[in-house]
């Protein structure tokens, strides 16, 4: 239906008539729209503290160097540490390979002992009998068995005591800390002792130990 301008209650009405609604609405208005104020402009957007907030790109470059440093420490431990272990696995398995038929080596020495204890007792006229020279032969098979395995016997008599090689059995006039004779020869796996040899050290003369005993005593 059209209005009647002449009509008092078709005409518009006037805003300025109603002061106090237009001042409520401007009001909301302002409150939904805020203005930013200074302080609010100054402080920086989350996208200028990277992404969720973890800093700045240099802070994120800074922490992944500081990460890559821990990642080669950890890698340089572990690698150190697997080549002590295969150094390790190395002379052990070099340490089975050279000392590993300790056992029955030394269960063979006594069968040595009874070769040259037998040879030492037997008359010499028997040398060059059939039989003999059988024993003999087997004898060097058994030695040089024994010499390919790395075995060696320990040098003694006429040479001065030492007790990683040697132990003594007896003390007889002699010279003083020499070995005099050999009761039991001793053996050698490479730089290993297998058995030390038995021997007898001089232990002086009586003159010997008269002249140290008047030489201690004008000291």
């Amino acid at each position: 239906m059209e209005r009647d301008p002449a009509n008092p209650a078709d005409a518009p009405e006037d805003p300025s008539a109603h002061p106090e609604v237009s001042k409520s609405e401007g009001d909301n208005a302002a409150a939904a729209h805020p203005e930013v104020s200074k302080d609010d402009a100054d402080i920086p957007s989350p996208r200028g503290r990277g992404a969720g907030g973890e800093g700045t790109p240099e802070d994120q470059l800074a922490r992944a160097k500081e990460d890559a440093q821990k990642y080669l420490a950890n890698w340089q431990r572990a690698e150190a540490d697997f080549q002590n272990y295969k150094k390790r696995t190395d002379q052990e398995r070099d340490e089975l390979r050279r000392f590993g038929s300790v056992s029955v080596i030394i269960n063979l020495l006594p069968i040595v002992d009874d070769f040259e204890r037998a040879f030492s007792s037997l008359d010499s006229n028997l040398v060059g009998l059939t039989w003999f020279d059988g024993i003999y032969l087997i004898y060097r098979k058994l030695q040089q068995l024994l010499e390919n395995a790395g075995v060696r016997p320990i040098e003694a008599e006429g040479r001065p005591f030492d007790p990683r090689y040697h132990e003594a059995v007896a003390h007889v006039d002699g010279e003083d800390g020499k070995v005099l004779s050999e009761v039991q020869r001793g053996y050698k796996l490479h730089d290993r002792v297998l058995r030390p040899a038995m021997v007898v050290v001089g232990k002086g003369t009586v003159e010997e130990e008269g002249s140290r005993k008047k030489e201690e005593g004008d000291a």
